[in-house]
């Protein structure tokens, strides 16, 4: 090749035709030799493949300079550019359904969340009270991506808010005496009202005993439905079978799982707050007689706010007169007051 090269360099000097313009053309050519030979595969740009696309088009003789890739690499290229083409020609007015915006689709992904029982056709009616103009086959597509093939199971939260007029919930908490004694507290809570219904103290807590407790708790026919309480080994198969033969189905949370039973520890968290945590405790009789007091105030006077502001045995609303004025009463002597409207004399 280097011998065709050098003859036909020796010719354009011999006949001297447009020396310039060939002399550089060959030593082109020679340079493109070389690198084909040193190159294995060259990096081709876009830009490159576009431009001999073109080429082709305009020049009948294109293939001669061409040493890069073969011609058929060219009309390939040719080929796919044809389609690409025609597919963003179409795309400019095709038809079918516009696409949704971000909030709608999220908005049917936060739907799909909150009611892991709703489908398609529940979603799309939702949507459609709400104004929004959505295909209900958009909305099925949207959900095969949002939600995982098995529907997911309802929350503790749904469970217990469903059940909450038909269900107790059941605990202890330990408070320490002055003489560094342990005491135990347990508490039978009726979670619908947030209402206290029993509590008792002991010191030595038993199966017997917390079965004992809850036929205290539940005299004739006002056993609950379902019983939430924990896996503590207090509740041994004494206590198992009495809350059977009392037609009551447990429901136990998971191992160290406080916040699925949420009422009862809110209730001990208050307790604490309120009152346990302000004063010292001397023995049994003075712990009941201490949250005896305090579940009065609990029930009568505090506020809750998953009651909306009541109290569990619904607290009238006062409306004083201009000479009326506010007055306080304390309770658990004088930790907490009770404010009410008092008209003059």
């Amino acid at each position: 090749m280097d011998m065709i090269i050098f003859s036909v360099f020796i010719m354009i000097l011999a006949h001297n035709l447009n020396k310039k313009l060939l002399i550089e053309n060959l030593a082109l050519r020679q340079q493109l030799m070389v690198m084909r030979l040193s190159v294995k595969r060259p990096k081709i740009r876009k830009r490159d493949r576009l431009f001999w696309v073109i080429l082709s088009r305009l020049w009948k003789g294109w293939k001669i300079p061409l040493v890069v890739v073969q011609p058929e690499t060219v009309i390939r290229w040719h080929r796919k550019g044809f389609k690409l083409f025609w597919t963003l020609k179409s795309r400019k007015n095709r038809t079918g359904r516009p696409p949704i915006d971000s909030k709608t689709k999220q908005l049917i992904k936060d739907m799909a969340s909150a009611n892991p029982l709703w489908g398609a056709p529940r979603i799309h009616g939702e949507l459609l009270k709400l104004g929004f103009d959505v295909s209900e086959r958009t909305i099925s597509n949207i959900l095969k991506k949002a939600r995982p093939a098995k529907p997911p199971s309802q929350t503790w939260r749904t469970f217990i808010r469903n059940h909450m007029d038909i269900t107790f919930s059941i605990d202890f908490f330990t408070v320490p005496t002055a003489t560094f004694k342990i005491l135990y507290v347990f508490m039978v809570l009726w979670n619908d009202q947030r209402t206290v219904v029993h509590f008792n103290v002991t010191m030595n807590p038993t199966a017997e005993w917390t079965a004992q407790q809850m036929v205290e708790a539940c005299p004739w026919d006002t056993a609950p439905i379902y019983l939430i309480r924990d896996r503590d080994s207090i509740y041994g198969s004494f206590f198992i079978d009495r809350i059977k033969n009392m037609g009551i189905t447990e429901v136990k949370t998971a191992p160290r799982s406080p916040w699925q039973n949420p009422f009862v520890e809110r209730l001990f968290g208050s307790i604490r707050r309120d009152c346990i945590d302000h004063l010292i405790v001397l023995n049994e009789d003075h712990l009941k007689r201490v949250l005896t007091e305090y579940l009065d105030y609990y029930h009568e006077d505090r506020t809750h706010l998953g009651l909306k502001k009541d109290t569990p045995s619904v607290r009238p609303v006062q409306e004083g007169s201009e000479d009326a004025k506010v007055i306080s009463f304390p309770r658990l002597g004088g930790l907490h007051h009770r404010y009410e409207w008092q008209e003059a004399a």
